[in-house]
């Protein structure tokens, strides 16, 4: 790799001057600045800014892992945070586990590897140790889309046991009493949470729940949930799942099998994509604020940063229930 001596050398400038051109071009007479510039251009010479935040002892750069970059859900949560992050001149390296442990470990080792500011952190699970790994590798990290203690670190979340209980209570109140809910994997608290909501919601009141555990947490996975749901007998009348990649995949079935949606199977979806509200029927959503979720998260972690005795805080923001069409009821 061509380093800043060559430069330097082939410029007949110091290597003091060849910074100033990189780092404070302002403070250098126009002619030398000119021809640094232009030996810089001609050599393809790349600032090696990994080197200068290690000398300067703080990096520019954010992490953010998280559980699925193909759930919009994450989208929003990484847009979220690079506004907070690109407000403060910092850039944001998004990664993505695939709700894999395998690679949740190899990610924040790399993080840990490359000194970054911080690592906004939507884990697999909250312990294990690829985390305490991390841990002791003294990165500052918040919880994103999850609880933690906050004696441990800051976190962001929405209230997930609250959110299966809207869609639950919303489920009885349009008059069903055959209800399914869609899970995703256990290993995830939040999808814990959203059954817990539920189960609390339905509990006395003397409807039938069927719990289906999928896959995973996309549309695929919501299409073989749904062709379970088509073979059961009696089959619910009703159907609440854990995200809304995996409610488009239901929809897709019954509508493939010719249900009537609300009519003969209403849905309910959980995070309020985008594509919720566009589905062929409009699909009744749990609303998370995601961009709201990772801005939050990333101002947070760049206060402790800034200041290493902020306290640790938890922000759990409450969900709300957008009615559509999947649900709603015709006179």
């Amino acid at each position: 790799m061509v380093g800043i001596k060559d430069v330097a050398k082939r410029a007949g400038v110091s290597i003091g001057t060849v910074s100033n051109v990189v780092n404070r071009p302002h403070v250098v007479a126009v002619a030398t600045r000119n021809r640094v510039l232009s030996v810089i251009e001609e050599l393809g010479y790349v600032r090696d800014e990994s080197a200068r935040q290690l000398r300067a002892g703080r990096s520019r750069i954010m992490g953010l892992l998280v559980l699925d970059l193909g759930n919009p859900f994450f989208v929003d949560v990484a847009r979220g945070a690079e506004q907070a992050a690109h407000a403060e001149g910092l850039n944001v390296i998004t990664a993505n586990s695939s709700q894999r442990s395998d690679l949740e470990a190899s990610y924040l080792a790399m993080f840990a590897e490359q000194r970054v500011r911080g690592v906004l952190l939507s884990p697999v699970a909250t312990s294990g140790e690829a985390l305490r790994a991390f841990r002791r590798s003294g990165t500052p990290y918040v919880f994103v889309d999850r609880k933690a203690p906050a004696s441990e670190a800051s976190s962001v979340a929405v209230d997930d046991i609250a959110g299966g209980g809207l869609a639950a209570r919303h489920l009885l109140e349009t008059g069903h009493r055959r209800i399914a809910f869609v899970n995703g994997p256990a290993i995830l608290a939040q999808c814990r949470d959203r059954e817990q909501g539920v189960r609390a919601a339905l509990e006395g009141s003397g409807a039938e729940l069927t719990v289906l555990e999928a896959i995973g947490l996309d549309v695929s996975s919501g299409r073989d949930a749904g062709a379970r749901l088509l073979g059961t007998s009696p089959r619910p009348t009703a159907v609440f799942c854990a995200n809304d990649l995996l409610a488009l995949g239901v929809l897709q079935a019954m509508v493939g099998a010719g249900v009537r949606i609300p009519e003969e199977m209403a849905i309910v979806g959980y995070d309020d994509i985008e594509f919720a509200g566009a589905a062929a029927v409009p699909l009744t959503s749990v609303r998370q604020p995601a961009k709201r979720l990772g801005r939050t998260a990333a101002e947070l972690l760049l206060a402790e940063t800034a200041d290493t005795t902020v306290e640790h805080q938890a922000v759990v923001f409450t969900p709300e229930l957008v009615v559509r069409e999947s649900t709603r009821v015709r006179r």
